[in-house]
């Protein structure tokens, strides 16, 4: 059996793992690592939540968790995939945001409020008022829906003419 402080051992290690797209934030800071916790038998269960259902970075989390249990000597590791809650964007920790920002990508704003029920149809992208994470300017416009990944978004700043991403908000 697995002791207590091996529970403290397995969550340190599943929270340094690197995210796969964005290699300066953990799963951890990404608020996609939601719990690490032991079975009856030992096994330590960790669960992930992908920040979209389609994101195709999942099974690499997944394996690179697993291993990294391993690696520190967990011999019985079981990634679980959750879905409920959804992920969103206001999981990112306030030491990610501020990562993000650092290497020049644009952290996300609050996520949007929805209520129960249907989804209205909008048309056309909700207009955002995005900052420059180099120059501070909003000064800024998208120039791409889509970037180097799904979940993020191109723009450009008009003031410093720089390009960067922004993590779209969901």
């Amino acid at each position: 059996m697995v002791t207590a402080p091996s529970l403290h051992t397995a969550r340190r290690v599943a929270a340094e793992v690197p995210d796969p797209e964005l290699p300066m934030l953990t799963l951890a800071d990404l608020g996609v690592l939601r719990d690490v916790r032991l079975a009856s038998d030992g096994t330590v269960v960790a669960s992930l939540t992908p920040t979209y259902s389609g994101c195709p970075a999942m099974a690499e989390m997944r394996a690179d968790v697993a291993a990294r249990l391993r690696g520190a000597g967990f011999a019985k590791v079981e990634i679980r995939t959750v879905l409920d809650p959804p992920w969103s964007t206001d999981l990112i920790t306030a030491h990610g945001r501020r990562t993000l920002r650092e290497y020049g990508i644009a952290p996300p704003g609050p996520a949007p409020r929805r209520t129960p029920g249907p989804v209205p149809l909008v048309l056309g992208a909700p207009r955002l008022a995005v900052g420059c994470p180099r120059c501070g300017s909003a000064d800024t416009e998208e120039t791409s829906r889509f970037s180097a990944t799904a979940c993020k978004s191109l723009w450009r700043c008009r003031a410093c003419r720089e390009p960067f991403e922004h993590v779209k908000e969901l």
